[in-house]
């Protein structure tokens, strides 16, 4: 009945990233066993406890961060937003208020955690995402305090695909991609913080398995396919083995495609790519064939900050980004606070369901200088690069639902020389296109929130993977009907999220009249490669294809089957 249907020898998950691998199957390192109540620390002893928990704490942030110094693009920021979770006030307050009541360190560690991965659980949505995250800080936290090695990947000296229950981002960021070809988890979704380094690494992934996966055993040589979301025990070797080969020519006809982005009959689509600070904008500029920035995520350049930087200190940064593409078109995105991005300086108090709460745009309704000031510093940078009408910066907000929001934010840009737009990713706003759009000089649709939104479907839900999936066509609908209203007002429509680096899906996209596609670096070239090798008209027949489908998966396999027949 629904997508992640198992039988035989065969397994479904949700596919990821695409690409075929035969190898041994391999399962993640054990957590360490956690601590039950009922040993009391003499009260004596609890400032040592106290210190002793500090120190590991400490020492596990500071290990996440120099990793994330070592990593680039999502992967960086992914591990800079796990270390801030470590640094987060209310959970060691709550773990230094266990420590003060008697409770050993450890065990402090595990109440605490069990009580925050409870709240975000209630709360849904994104928050939800986290709870992966939190887990992970626990157990390395507990590793530390007992003088453990780090839980976490298994060591290995031969190509492996590697099968989690869930990985860590920590986990994900440090994998070798040498001996790790391939991602299996049981949980996750397609917009996890696994399906999104996946796809910078560009390993073949599959999240959303099922608990049934756990019938495979380490050693065992599995067939895995990315594109479709299968994995086969007992695939004939000679057949498997020819597969991965084929992924593999696909793989370098992928690596030898040149921009700019054209479907085989000349129809052009932007090809832009997602950053969050100066070095993947370094990286996207020189080892991708990116036109451009669609999307610098700015608040991933403040997650450990304690206080707002001034003006001229996020100018710095911001400057970092546009000197890598000094004549090309860059969209920054205005702070995107609070739910799963605690920005200190912006977050809103704690709130029953902060997915649906103040965050993004509606941070600025009760701190507008936060707003103001972050545009004065895009003004500033873009000013101190010599960026003017030939090469604007583009700016847009997100979480925008109403004209009068789009009317408040497009005043501010324009009175700064900076053009202004808004993501698209609450339903509210594709339906209100046609007022939202005067106002503004572009849009960007942020598929990831728009599917959880437009599907009522937490995007981390194991459970709900095959709702929270950009191919479902209620959500093609809304893009469609954006599309329509953009070609209405002349308003250039884009696409920021993870439905972007999906070469099928692309095509849809440009068939629904999409203008530019914005995903991460690594994913650019098979995206290019893949409009490159059909016409405007079957990219129209595909859409066609997908809005009448009935399901995701029927509208995958509809446009799939006219794409290879093309």
């Amino acid at each position: 009945m629904f997508d992640d249907v198992t039988s035989g020898t065969g397994y479904k998950g949700t596919a990821v990233v695409p690409g075929v691998r035969y190898a041994k199957a391999v399962w993640i390192s054990p957590r360490p066993k956690l601590p039950q109540a009922g040993d009391v620390v003499d009260e004596a002893k609890r400032e040592a406890e106290l210190e002793r928990f500090t120190i590991a704490a400490d020492t596990v942030a500071q290990r996440l961060l120099e990793r994330s110094e070592r990593a680039v693009g999502d992967a960086s920021a992914v591990l800079k937003a796990t270390a801030g979770m470590i640094n987060d006030r209310g959970w060691r307050k709550a773990v230094k208020k266990g420590i003060t009541g008697g409770h050993p360190a450890d065990y402090a560690v595990v109440a605490a955690t069990t009580k925050f991965v409870a709240l975000f659980e209630a709360a849904g949505g994104v928050m939800a995402e986290r709870t992966t995250d939190l887990r992970d800080i626990r157990d390395r936290v507990i590793a530390e305090l007992r003088g453990e090695s780090e839980p976490g990947l298994p060591a290995v000296t031969e190509r492996v695909v590697l099968f989690a229950d869930d990985l860590s981002p920590a986990d994900t960021a440090a994998l070798d991609t040498e001996y790790f070809v391939g991602l299996v988890t049981e949980l996750g979704g397609p917009t996890s913080h696994t399906a999104i380094i996946a796809r910078q690494l560009n390993v073949p992934c599959i999240v959303a398995a099922g608990s049934s996966i756990q019938n495979i055993a380490s050693g065992e040589m599995i067939l895995v396919d990315g594109s479709l979301g299968t994995i086969t025990l007992e695939a004939d070797a000679e057949t498997a083995l020819l597969a991965e080969q084929e992924s593999h020519m696909q793989a370098e006809r992928i690596a030898q495609w040149r921009g700019p982005a054209q479907t085989k009959d000349g129809h052009r689509i932007q090809l832009l790519a997602n950053v969050q600070d100066g070095n993947s904008a370094r990286v996207a500029a020189t080892q991708s064939q990116a036109e451009g920035i669609g999307l610098f995520r700015t608040e991933l350049c403040f997650l450990t900050a304690t206080e707002e930087p001034s003006v001229e200190e996020q100018a710095a940064v911001y400057k970092k980004v546009l000197e890598q593409f000094p004549d090309a078109k860059v969209v920054v995105r205005s702070l995107d606070a609070g739910s799963d991005k605690p920005v200190a300086f912006a977050n809103m108090a704690d709130e029953i369901n902060p997915a649906l709460g103040v965050r993004g745009l509606r941070v600025a309704r009760a701190n507008e200088p936060i707003m103001t000031r972050q545009l004065d510093a895009i003004a500033l940078a873009a000013q101190q690069l010599g960026r003017d009408a030939s090469s604007p910066t583009w700016v847009m907000a997100p979480m925008v639902a109403t004209a009068r929001e789009a009317k408040w934010f497009s005043a501010l840009c324009k009175e700064r020389g900076l053009i202004a737009g808004a993501m698209i990713e609450v339903p509210a706003a594709s339906l209100m296109a046609d007022k939202i759009m005067p106002y503004l000089d572009f849009v960007s649709i942020g598929t990831n929130d728009l599917t959880q939104y437009t599907m009522a479907a937490d995007r981390m839900s194991p459970q709900l993977a095959y709702l929270t999936d950009p191919w479902q066509p209620a959500v093609l609908r809304l893009i469609e009907h954006t599309c329509k209203e953009g070609q209405r007002f002349n308003t250039p429509v884009g696409i920021c999220g993870e439905a972007a680096a999906d070469p099928l899906l692309a095509c849809v996209l440009t068939g629904l009249g999409v203008n530019s596609l914005s995903a991460a670096s690594t994913a650019i070239a098979a995206v290019g490669a893949q409009l490159a090798a059909v016409d405007f008209e079957t990219c129209k027949r595909a859409a066609a294809a997908a809005l009448d489908a009935e399901g995701a998966k029927d509208a995958r396999a509809t446009v799939r089957k006219i794409l290879m027949s093309s």
